[in-house]
């Protein structure tokens, strides 16, 4: 008899960390967690956790022979830095992965007769706007907007919102019996801050790099102009989006992919943000080119409406509370 479980992928991530937390505390289901590193320490016996690559196919086959999921977090990916110096590697996991898990959802759903539910967290890399006129014409970028990516990170989370929709709404749509489908649900998130993980990479991670530098007293050249903006949102925020997207019910989802957010910050903003509480922080600017025209090419600020309207999204956190009450009390405890 398979068991029931929770899948969550990427677990060791920032995202995971406080997914681990809040599911183990809110649900009865019992957690299984994959990621090629060990969990951290402090959640490590909330979950049954598999040192695993995802694009592992007999691992993939011996998940659906052992377990009955009832919904699948994805959050395992390479991200958007990392993936413009490996490519390849990029979308075979961000793409194969994904692929991967949908269809094992999509097998799942069919035997068991209802629906797995697949949380994907998708990103602000999706956009690509052509330039910095026209990011200040759509300040508030709706999801259908400006979907042309810049990067293989932003290409791939893009093509898997589509895999997802596909599974949910079309999958074997020439069968002669239709299947059950697939209860796909993705978020795009603006650039996410943790106060208990370290930044692991990502285009949008100059915040809390600045943040956490100033924190450990060491001087940090911010990698981008102080006029660029983008907008951010505080980790506890983000975990909430995902169990809130996962509660809605059915009837109440209008489209597969919503997105998210909270505040928006110029960099210039986000450094007097942090020199309120670390008046003596060294930061400046040395923008890298290469990394500033992507993060041009992000919207400015996401319009989170739907989201609002369909299943009563809204932050926890607004810039002042993330700060004061999230952001700097936690991380300067880390490094003391």
């Amino acid at each position: 008899m398979r068991k029931k479980a929770i899948l969550i992928t990427g677990a060791a991530g920032e995202i995971g960390h406080a997914l681990i937390e809040a599911l183990s505390k809110n649900g009865k289901t019992p957690l299984l967690t994959l990621d090629l590193e060990p969990l951290p320490e402090d959640i490590r016996d909330l979950t049954t956790h598999w040192e695993a690559d995802i694009l592992d196919q007999k691992l993939l086959d011996r998940l659906v022979s052992e377990y009955e999921f009832d919904a699948i977090y994805h959050l395992a990916a390479l991200l958007s830095t990392r993936g413009e110096f490996s490519p390849s590697a990029a979308h075979q996991v961000n793409v194969n992965g994904t692929m991967g898990l949908l269809r094992l959802a999509a097998e799942q759903s069919e035997w068991r007769q209802k629906s797995v539910q697949f949380i994907f967290p998708s990103s602000i890399a999706v956009y690509g706007l052509p330039d910095l006129e026209t990011k200040t014409q759509y300040a508030r970028t709706r999801e259908w907007e400006w979907n042309y990516p810049r990067t293989m990170y932003g290409a791939n989370k893009l093509y898997c919102e589509l895999l997802g929709i596909y599974f949910s709404e079309y999958y074997r749509q020439l069968a002669a019996e239709q299947p059950v489908m697939v209860d796909f649900r993705a978020i795009r998130f603006p650039g996410l801050i943790s106060a208990f993980t370290v930044p692991s990479g990502g285009t949008s991670d100059y915040g809390p790099e600045m943040l956490h530098a100033a924190a450990k007293g060491e001087p940090y050249a911010c990698f981008v102009r102080p006029d660029v903006r983008i907008p951010f949102m505080a980790m506890p925020d983000a975990v909430k989006a995902l169990l809130d997207l996962a509660a809605a019910p059915a009837e109440a989802i209008s489209q597969r992919v919503y997105n998210v957010t909270s505040f928006s910050l110029s960099a210039e903003e986000f450094k007097g943000w942090v020199l309120k509480s670390f008046p003596d922080a060294e930061v400046t600017h040395e923008p890298d080119l290469k990394r500033q025209t992507i993060v041009d090419s992000w919207a400015a600020d996401m319009d989170d409406s739907a989201a609002r309207r369909d299943w009563g999204w809204e932050p926890d956190y607004d810039v002042q509370r993330a700060f004061e009450e999230y952001l700097v009390p936690n991380i300067t405890k880390r490094y003391q």
